[in-house]
């Protein structure tokens, strides 16, 4: 890999709810380089899919939907909007709803082509935090750093429940955490870029250590990379 002139490139992936999102904005933030929540890329195409009413089934329909395609990330007073063919989706995509979809699309070669290429572009130059479920395998397969983020599925459901149980949504824990299973189960048994552990990847179980201490062992392997990377730039 011809290594980035603004810093490295770092990859973060793990199943839904490890609390990817979360960890790769802090990561970010402490490094001063920027998020690219591919996840939430995802998310809003899902969105959309579900808004047009089209049956992911459809092959051709998907094909032609993507050709048009827009979906950015924008960063503004710190926070980040997800515009997707210009419409603000940042509050719609986190729905268990959205994130069953999000697995099915997200499975879709026409869909993952038409992302694939932005991310890439995105994260050319380095100095970017990259969070999804293949970015170490295929996005990024020679990212300088890679990470891979888990939890059990009682601990993601409870932190995916509490989530929405503050947004006003009505659902269950129990009804939560079998949707984080099966989530589980479509993004590990799909044939495209299915969700696994890239062989150079650093594992960290979040299961019972908080967002701090999963941002500051990360933090000591970039650091630790990057004075190396320093010394070979």
């Amino acid at each position: 890999m011809i290594h980035a002139k603004h810093g490295l490139v770092i990859a973060i992936d793990g199943p839904s709810g490890a609390g990817k999102s979360t960890i790769a904005r802090l990561l970010a933030k402490r490094l001063g380089y920027l998020q690219i929540d591919t996840g939430a890329m995802y998310r809003a195409v899902a969105v959309l899919i579900s808004r047009a009413g089209l049956d992911p089934a459809d092959s051709n329909a998907i094909r032609r939907f993507c050709t048009d395609l827009d979906v950015r990330l924008e960063t503004n007073t710190g926070s980040q909007k997800v515009m997707a063919n210009g419409q603000d989706v940042t509050n719609q995509i986190r729905t268990p709803e959205v994130s069953l979809m999000t697995s099915r699309i997200s499975a879709l070669k026409p869909v993952r082509d038409a992302l694939l290429l932005a991310q890439r572009e995105m994260g050319r130059n380095g100095g970017v935090v990259l969070e999804g479920r293949d970015i170490g395998t295929v996005v990024f397969p020679d990212a300088d750093l890679k990470f891979f983020l888990f939890a059990s599925p009682e601990v993601r459901g409870k932190r995916r429940f509490e989530e929405l149980a503050a947004k006003g949504e009505r659902i269950t824990l129990q009804e939560t955490i079998e949707a984080v299973i099966r989530r589980d189960e479509q993004d590990s048994q799909r044939d495209l870029a299915p969700l696994r552990q890239a062989e150079d990847a650093i594992p960290i179980d979040s299961s019972d250590i908080g967002i701090e201490e999963v941002v500051s062992r990360m933090e000591a392997y970039v650091l630790k990379k990057g004075a190396q990377w320093e010394l070979n730039s």
